[in-house]
């Protein structure tokens, strides 16, 4: 898999997701979803597409297992983080407000797991992050 290739179209996905919110709101005089709106931008398209960089910038090694992890939880904590706020503070369908917590909470939690590795990553390959080439 070509990590930097699929960062960098989930972070277009996501900024799409976004500006098309903000739009809609900015357009609608609402700001209710203002929240959401941010942590689209800001871990949906801002990390996704940092990590994208990272990944394009260094020689990290294809088969190293931080990697595959660090890969699957950004993109599954970022989908659940997103979703699951979008779930909590909409309440889209009644009598499932314990699900929409704890989705909420899940995706946070695999989200946070993919920073923790990603920082584990800096300093394990930390011999292929250099400004000599």
């Amino acid at each position: 898999m070509d990590r930097t290739r699929f960062f960098v179209r989930v972070a277009a996905i996501y900024a799409l997701i976004g500006a098309f919110m903000g739009s809609h709101m900015a357009g609608g005089g609402g700001l209710q979803l203002s929240a959401i709106h941010a942590h689209i931008l800001v871990v949906g398209w801002l990390s996704l597409f940092a990590f994208a960089i990272y990944y394009r910038v260094f020689t990290i090694p294809k088969d190293s297992k931080l990697s595959v992890v660090h890969v699957w939880s950004s993109f599954f904590g970022v989908l659940g983080l997103t979703v699951g706020m979008w779930l909590y503070y909409t309440q889209p369908i009644e009598g499932m407000r314990a699900f929409n917590t704890v989705f909420f909470i899940v995706g946070g939690t695999v989200l946070l797991i993919a920073f923790v590795v990603f920082a584990i990553m800096a300093f394990v390959h930390g011999k292929h992050i250099s400004e000599e080439g």
